[in-house]
C-alpha cells in the first residue's frame, strides 16, 4: 500500500522525503497510522532499485521544511520514472480481496479520481460485503454473549457496529453514485453534510432567525 501511494503522490510533482510524509499525511488522513513511516526510506530505496522511481538533484532544505534538531543539509528530490507510472497503472486497477481491509481500502479509494468506474465499483461492493460480515460478527457476538459483557465492553461492541451500520450506508450511497455516474457530493466550506452550520455566518440580507 505505501508502495502505492508514494508513486500516486509522485505522479503529481517529484518530492524529497519529507514532502512525501507531509503528503501521506494530508492524502491518507487517519489511514496513516496504519502505515509505519519507518518503512518511507527503505521503500524509496526499494522502488529506485526497481526503476520506478529515480533522484533528481539535491535541493537545499528550507527552515520550514526542516523539523526541529535536523540537519539542513540538501534534499533528494524523488522522481516516478515511465516505468513507475506502468506499475501504478498495475497496482491502481486491482480489485482484490486486499483492496477491501481497511489500509488497503483507504489508499486505494485516496486515488479514486484516477482509477477507472469498473475498478472503483468493484472494491466498494468489496468493501460492502467486508464490513457487512464485520457486522454481522458483531451482532452475533452482541446477541449471544451480551450477558457476559461488562458494560464498558459491552458499550464497544455496540460502537463498532454502529460504525459499521454507518459505513455500510455510506458505500451503498457511493455505489449508487457510481451506478449513476455521479461523483460524491463535495460539501462546502462551513458545511456539514451539505448544510451550512448553524455557527457559520449567514448570507447578505439573511438573518439567522431567518434561517430554516
Amino acid at each position: 500500500m505505501l508502495e502505492l501511494a508514494i508513486l500516486g503522490l509522485l505522479q503529481e510533482a517529484p518530492m524529497h522525503g519529507y514532502e512525501l510524509r507531509k503528503e501521506l499525511a494530508a492524502k491518507l488522513g487517519a489511514i496513516r497510522a496504519a502505515i509505519s513511516y519507518g518503512s518511507l526510506y527503505p521503500t524509496l530505496r526499494r522502488l529506485q532499485a526497481a526503476g520506478w522511481i529515480t533522484e533528481a538533484a539535491e535541493t537545499p532544505a528550507t527552515a520550514e521544511e526542516v523539523p526541529a534538531l535536523t540537519s539542513r543539509r540538501g534534499r533528494v528530490v524523488y522522481t516516478i520514472t515511465a516505468e513507475g507510472k506502468e506499475r501504478f497503472a498495475q497496482l491502481i486497477a486491482q480489485a482484490g480481496p486486499e483492496t477491501y481491509d481497511d489500509t488497503g481500502f483507504g489508499v486505494h479509494f485516496a486515488f479514486f479520481a484516477r482509477t477507472d468506474q469498473a475498478t472503483r465499483l468493484r472494491i466498494l461492493e468489496g468493501r460492502r460485503r467486508k464490513i457487512e460480515e464485520r457486522r454481522e460478527g458483531l451482532r452475533d457476538v452482541l446477541g449471544r454473549a451480551a450477558e457476559r459483557l461488562d458494560a464498558y465492553t459491552l458499550e464497544l461492541q455496540r460502537h463498532g457496529l454502529d460504525a459499521c451500520e454507518r459505513e455500510v450506508r455510506w458505500l451503498e450511497e457511493l455505489i449508487a453514485n457510481e451506478r449513476s455516474g455521479r461523483a460524491p457530493t463535495v460539501p462546502q466550506p462551513g458545511t456539514a453534510g451539505g448544510r451550512r452550520e448553524d455557527n457559520s455566518p449567514p448570507p447578505p440580507g439573511e438573518s439567522r432567525k431567518e434561517r430554516p
